[in-house]
């Protein structure tokens, strides 16, 4: 039985994930916290954590699961470099799932992306639209990053140069290393992620659509499910799901 505590309880995916712990079997909720409850009253009796507060609380997360020599699943997005570089220093000692998106859909997109990539080369134009609901306070989402990420990687590109957030004015003709990247926020969109890759005479579209946020809820939970009694370090979902 792998027992859990939820942070970020109250907020929308914490709402979901307590939702789908009902239908596992070998998965206990030991524990719920949100904004002013406290993580060292229930970490004692949990495996690991999973959060989905807010990213100014990871790190005070990440330092109560390493005094209690717990695992943690991070699902909350938004952090800064300097916020990304102490959850990796916290992985060296207790095992991490860090992750911009928990759907195994998302992740296999991850690959794809790369994949694509790499066979069609730089001669393809890449752009990169999200959609989400009018709620999310962050953008690009964390997905649209990885993405980016992805395909910087591949071409051999700094990121923070390639990156075009839009496009106003007269911004001149494309360049062949750009990457753009566009939020659109409106409504309640779960989530929509579309790679464009186009081609002289063609071109390619790669795109998930999320309908219901307990894809991401299920991804988590077996996250949680796997991170247990591994060693420290800092996984991903494409470890979780042999992808890596």
């Amino acid at each position: 039985m792998t027992k859990i505590v939820l942070t970020g309880a109250k907020g929308r995916m914490g709402a979901t994930v307590r939702a789908c712990v009902n239908s596992y079997s070998d998965i206990e909720l030991v524990g719920e916290v949100d904004l002013g409850d406290a993580l060292s009253a229930h970490i004692g009796k949990a495996d690991v954590v999973i959060d989905f507060s807010a990213h100014t609380a990871t790190i005070g997360i990440l330092e109560c699961c390493a005094a209690h020599r717990k695992a943690a699943v991070i699902g909350t997005t938004g952090h800064s470099e300097a916020e990304r570089a102490q959850i990796a220093t916290f992985a060296c000692q207790i095992p991490v799932v860090f992750a911009p998106n928990f759907s195994v859909g998302v992740n296999t997109l991850f690959w794809l992306t790369r994949k694509a990539a790499e066979i069609l080369g730089p001669e393809f134009d890449v752009e990169i639209i999200e959609m989400h609901h009018r709620l999310k306070k962050d953008a690009p989402s964390g997905t649209a990053k990885a993405l980016a990420e992805i395909l910087a990687d591949v071409r051999g590109l700094d990121l923070k140069d390639a990156a075009r957030h839009g496009r106003a004015g007269i911004v001149g003709e494309r360049t062949k290393t750009e990457i753009g990247i566009h939020a659109v926020r409106g409504g309640d969109i779960v989530g929509t992620h579309t790679v464009l890759f186009a081609g002289s005479g063609e071109r390619l579209e790669l795109i998930h659509h999320a309908t219901s946020r307990e894809t991401f809820a299920h991804g988590a939970l077996r996250a949680a499910r796997w991170v247990v009694g591994k060693s420290p370090g800092l996984y991903d979902m494409l470890d979780v799901l042999g992808l890596r």
